[in-house]
């Protein structure tokens, strides 16, 4: 999936399993929540489960496999013959966290690697762990793959914003408008940074979101700039920021 031409991901096999594995994460919401609010690769994991399901081929696909495996295994009685199981939720935890954080070191740089380090990031981001939620972004950024990079950048602005960085939030998402990819359009970033600028600079946030209002057939990114616009628009020169949107290219 690394640096593909827009023209290759229209016919090529990989995009199209990676746009099923996002509508589906679109439509199921409730059962990918819990990586909802930092981390946007919320898609990622199960783009990654219905990829390997239908291609486990070599080490790593298997090792990135075997940890999605433990990730939706059962705890207590309900047992199940088809997944994995665990007597306790911390067993899980610390099975699943292992079996990750050996797929993000073993192979960093690689696809695998980078959906291993968000979703340790993810489950760090839940702790309240930003530190180490930053760090493992910022190696997606700089050494992964750059669909999972572009991803990346906008989760690391977020966790970045929860830690009140906003002048490197803002460059993040600077880089991210500059190197849009498959998963992260140029629009996807544009939004990203119209949200995260609503309250320091309404202004230049309302001259970002304007044109996205008029987008044809990205109706998920004309929503949200319709409803920003609208907050940037109303009395309170101060809306509150908004949870972050992406869209991959279509």
């Amino acid at each position: 999936m690394d640096r593909l031409t827009r023209k290759e991901l229209k016919t090529d096999e990989i995009a199209e399993k990676a746009h099923e594995a996002w509508d589906w994460s679109t439509a199921h919401k409730s059962q990918v929540g819990r990586y909802a609010g930092i981390v946007i690769g919320l898609g990622v994991l199960w783009l990654a489960y219905h990829f390997y399901s239908n291609y486990q081929a070599g080490a790593r696909q298997q090792a990135l496999a075997k940890a999605m495996h433990l990730d939706e295994g059962t705890v207590g009685p309900n047992i199940q013959s088809t997944v994995a199981h665990f007597d306790t939720e911390e067993a899980k935890t610390k099975a699943t966290a292992a079996a990750f954080g050996e797929v993000a070191s073993k192979y960093s740089g690689s696809q695998e690697g980078a959906i291993a380090d968000m979703f340790l990031a993810g489950s760090a981001a839940e702790k309240g762990d930003t530190a180490d939620a930053e760090k493992r972004l910022r190696d997606v950024v700089e050494h992964g793959p750059n669909n999972y990079a572009s991803m990346a950048r906008v989760s690391l602005a977020q966790v970045l914003a929860t830690q009140g960085k906003m002048p490197e939030a803002e460059k993040v998402l600077r880089d991210a408008v500059a190197n849009p990819s498959a998963m992260v359009s140029k629009e996807s970033a544009q939004l990203a940074l119209a949200q995260l600028l609503a309250k320091s600079n309404p202004a230049e946030a309302k001259k970002i979101v304007e044109p996205l209002r008029m987008l044809p057939s990205r109706t998920a990114i004309t929503r949200a700039a319709i409803g920003l616009d609208g907050e940037l628009s109303g009395p309170s020169t101060a809306p509150s920021m908004l949870p972050i949107t992406t869209t991959p290219v279509k």
